[in-house]
């Protein structure tokens, strides 16, 4: 067993669309924020885990189990922590660079639970 091991991948946030939308999508987008950020504004076809709950050992959503997993947060240090967590509990995961913030950056599309058009920040 080697003594360090390496990090999950990163990807871009135009990789995780591209990757986690359209009709048959390769991966899932995993959003790791904390419940009021997620309401606030999400990726319309993401699902949620709080990282508080993957760190207490909360199984994946519904969808997510078996597959590549593209983990998001508002910035990237929670979902860089999330990616590793799963890594190595033998999930294939990379860490979406920049997260949320990028996303709506880059005119990614943003929907909130709160009646409103979404927003990351």
């Amino acid at each position: 067993m080697p003594l360090f091991r390496p990090h999950p991948p990163r990807v871009t946030v135009d990789t995780a669309l591209r990757r986690t939308s359209g009709d048959r999508p390769g991966a899932v987008l995993l959003d790791v924020r904390e419940q009021p950020e997620w309401d606030d504004g999400h990726a319309p076809d993401a699902v949620h885990l709080p990282l508080s709950r993957l760190l207490a050992g909360r199984a994946l959503p519904p969808g997510a189990a078996g597959r590549t997993l593209l983990v998001i947060c508002r910035s990237g240090r929670r979902s860089r922590e999330a990616a590793e967590v799963l890594a190595r509990r033998g999930a294939r995961a990379a860490d979406v660079e920049g997260g949320m913030i990028a996303w709506a950056a880059a005119g990614h599309p943003v929907v909130g639970e709160r009646g409103n058009g979404g927003r990351t920040a």
